[in-house]
Formats: structure tokens, sequence, C-alpha cells
């Protein structure tokens, strides 16, 4: 009878347009030569459609892949002479005369369901809807829309394969949440860091067991040289009489300090060659004008888009060559668009250098300003300080200076010293960075963080005056300088 079928896993092939049909019988109508398939699979691919009904007319095969409990006990007690013909008169024999409904016989033997089976088109490209029931209006997924007419030409073959690569059901896989709770808990992180340290201390054991001295470093920079031809000698630089204090530079080389009447003499040395006091000063104002714009912020606030935020610099400069470096400084200043005040007491007599750097920066636009009362009011972003002198010690005592130093201390803005005196005179203004010209003089801490620009003072300048020198500079012409 029909309904000892119901229950069992079957296949139904469709012939090469309509594929293949997995499911379980949910019913079988002689009456209509209709059977209906629930929880169906399409070519390997799960319906979206609970049930499937075929007409006779469609199947062209059918085998069983499961026999139900059910069913079996019902074809023992009906004898052997039960046979799966029962199932559908036109499905599974041949008319004597030939005639036949679907042709197709019934084989009971189990295949393996596929996991995805090609879709193969008729000529033309033309896939045919199967004759479904009302209650199921289709069985196919979201991927496997019914391809147009000429689907080969209109792209339905390209479909057919995007159905295949990316068509899998997944439906199943996404109901399911991810638990990152349990996933976490198998990540064994004490094992992990345990294991990178044991690595590490044999590479460092590796690396001990060479020559004493010579550990080759694990990691190197883009730009770092390997292949050493010599050993580094870092002492590069030798002064007639050790000062009192020495720095190194990032690299590592060590700058010897100098006393300021070596110093003196180095400046009056290269002044015989041919670098004069203007040339130190245009060098010096360069150098100190870009390592102020660093300070400032430099490309991120010194911008095209920024004009309506420019920076203001206070320069306090006394009647000294000191502050011709400063009022040199503050014209460069003023050229890259910085709002620069510059403070200088009046006097009746100044220095030729003064007065000429005072024209140049006339030319600027900025201010200039000899009483302390006229300095801005408000927090400046940047106080260059050049009111100290390393031979005028009396012109700390004057008004003019004790009003200025007070006024860069109340202002609460960092301050810039530039070629600041040694460390025997105490700084009346606290600075956070100092910049010392070609070598260092032995800085006190109240000088902040100690840099050091190249005024351009030749090599064999330095020879006459009994330093041995190798430029620490590198590419740049202001570096820090770090305390031993």
């Amino acid at each position: 009878m029909a309904l000892d079928w119901v229950g069992n896993l079957v296949s139904i092939h469709c012939g090469p347009t309509l594929g293949v049909y997995q499911g379980e019988i949910s019913s079988v109508d002689q009456t209509s030569q209709t059977i209906s398939l629930r929880n169906p699979f399409h070519n390997g691919v799960k319906c979206t459609v609970p049930e499937v009904t075929f007409s006779a007319m469609d199947i062209k095969d059918l085998k069983i892949l499961e026999i139900s409990k059910n069913s079996i006990e019902v074809s023992k007690q009906n004898g052997p002479e039960s046979s799966s013909t029962t199932l559908m008169p036109h499905v599974g024999r041949k008319d004597k005369g030939g005639g036949g409904g679907g042709g197709a016989s019934v084989n009971s033997a189990p295949v393996m369901v596929p996991n995805k089976a090609e879709p193969r088109l008729q000529e033309g490209g033309v896939s045919p809807v199967p004759h479904y029931s009302k209650r199921s209006s289709s069985c196919r997924g979201p991927n496997q829309a019914t391809p147009k007419k000429n689907g080969l030409k209109n792209g339905g073959h390209m479909k057919n394969k995007d159905d295949e690569c990316f068509g899998d059901g997944m439906d199943d896989v996404l109901d399911e949440d991810f638990d990152f709770e349990g996933n976490l808990a198998l990540f064994d992180k004490a094992a992990v860091f345990s294991q990178i340290e044991s690595s590490e201390r044999r590479g460092n054991g590796a690396r001990s067991r060479g020559t004493p001295g010579e550990q080759t470093p694990s990691r190197y920079r883009h730009d770092e040289n390997i292949l050493e031809a010599k050993p580094v000698v870092y002492r590069q630089i030798t002064v007639p009489q050790n000062g009192s204090k020495e720095y190194s530079t990032d690299s590592g080389l060590v700058v010897p300090s100098i006393s300021f009447e070596l110093h003196k003499r180095l400046l009056a040395a290269a002044e015989s060659h041919g670098l004069s006091l203007e040339r130190r000063l245009e060098m010096t104002g360069v150098c100190a004008s870009q390592m102020a714009l660093t300070l400032l912020g430099g490309p991120n606030r010194l911008t095209p888009k920024n004009v309506h935020q420019r920076p203001t610099v206070a320069l306090l400069c006394g009647p000294h060559v000191q502050g011709a470096q400063g009022i040199s400084c503050g014209r460069h200043l003023a050229n890259h668009e910085v709002e620069v005040v510059l403070f200088l007491p009046n006097f009746v007599k100044m220095l030729e250098a003064i007065t000429s750097e005072l024209a140049l920066f006339g030319k600027t636009g900025g201010r200039l300003v000899s009483n302390v009362k006229d300095l801005p009011g408000t927090p400046v972003d940047l106080v260059i300080n050049c009111l100290d002198s390393h031979e005028n010690g009396f012109l700390r005592d004057q008004p003019w200076y004790k009003a200025a130093a007070d006024w860069a201390n109340q202002n609460r803005a960092p301050v810039l010293s530039i070629d600041p005196p040694v460390s025997g005179q105490a700084h009346a203004v606290e600075a956070k960075w100092s910049l010392s010209l070609g070598l260092p003089l032995p800085l006190s801490e109240g000088a902040g963080r100690v840099y050091l620009c190249d005024i351009g003072i030749p090599r064999q300048v330095f020879q006459e005056v009994g330093i041995k020198y190798h430029s620490p500079f590198g590419c740049k012409f202001v570096i820090p300088l770090h305390s031993e």
C-alpha cells in the first residue's frame, strides 16, 4: 500500500533539467500520481520550503536510500510478494505495449547523498519549473533563482558557477552563536608567554657563547649597516684639558665640554680665517630658529590652514653679542610667519652687530619693545632668553634685567636659552632647553636639556687650538646632548 512507503528516505531524479531531490516521503497519492517529500534537498542543497510535491511525469528515476522500520515490519507481514510497484503505478514499471508514464524503475540500492550536484541546463539554457503543489511555491534557496531565457548569454552559466562556489547552505552554521568565552578559555596565555621567554633566553645564551664583549644584536634598523669594517670609536673629540662635564649624542659619541677661555680662543681663531661675527650670527640665528620652529609644533602647527593660530614668541635680549644672536633668531622666526615680540632695553650706544640686526628685524614686521610692561600679559608659546652675557655679569643688577627675568618666570611659557653662561653663574631664568655653539660649555642643571648647533667652524681651526675634532652632527645641524 502507498502508506507503507511513508517515512522512507528516497532520491528522485527528475532529469538533467530539474536535477535530483532527496528527502523523506511524507505522502503518496496514487489517484493524482504525486509523491511528496519533507525536508527536501535539491542537488545537495537544503530547500527553503519544508515540503515538495512531484508529479509522476517529472520523475525519471527513484532510488530508496533508507527504509524505515515501519516499512520493514509491513513488508514482513505482507510477504515477499509485496513490490515497490505499489508505490506509484506509473513509476517503476513499463507497459507491455511500450507505453509508460515515467519509464523509470525503482532501485532500492542505497546511494550516497551528494553535497552538491552540478546543475545542468537544456539546450538554450531554459530550466522549466517542476510541478509543485500549491503549498510549496519553490524549493530553491535564495541563491538558486530560476535562470532567464538564454541563460548562457545572460550570465546564467556564471550564476550557476557562483551558486556552486558560494551557495552552500550556511543557515544552520549561522544560527549558532560563537562561544567567545569558551574559545578564550582555550588560549593559555601563561604558556605562550613562557614559551616566548624561554626562546629569548635561548637566543641570548647562543649570542653570549660567542666572543666576550662582541654580541651581535638580534634586530637592525632599516638604515643600519651590519657589515662593520672596524670597531666604532665613540670618543672622537679630545680637548687639551678635560672639562668638568661630558655629554653624549644619541648615537653614543662622546662630546666633552670646554672652558669659556678655550671657547673664546676657538671663536677668535675662526674669525681670523674668515668666519666673521656676522657669519656666526647668521648661522646661530638659523639653527636657533629651526629648533624653535620644531618646539612650536613644526609642520603640525605652521600650516596654511592654521593661519588664525599663529604662534607667539617673546625674545628677551641684552646689549651684547648673545643679544644679537637672539635678534637674528627672531628675524628668521618672523620670516616664517611667527608672531615675534622682541624686548631690548634702550641704550645710548650699542654694538654695531646689534644695530645691523635690528635694522633687518625692523623689515619683518616684528614688534620691538623696550619696556617690560609692553610684553604680552598672557602666556606666549615660547620665550627665548638671550639676556645673559659670558663676560658682563654686572648686567644682572640692572633693573631692566630683573624685570625681564621676573616676567619670563611668571609667564609660565617654556624657555629656550641661546648660548647660556657657564655653570659658575646662577641662572636668573630657569630654562627648559639650552642651545650651545660649536662645543658645549659645562652648564648647570638650571640650563635644562642641552642641544648643540653647528656654526660652521672647520676641523683645522679646532686643531689650531689643540682640539682633535670629528663632527658629531651627522646629517643635522642641531643635535641633543645627554649628560654623562
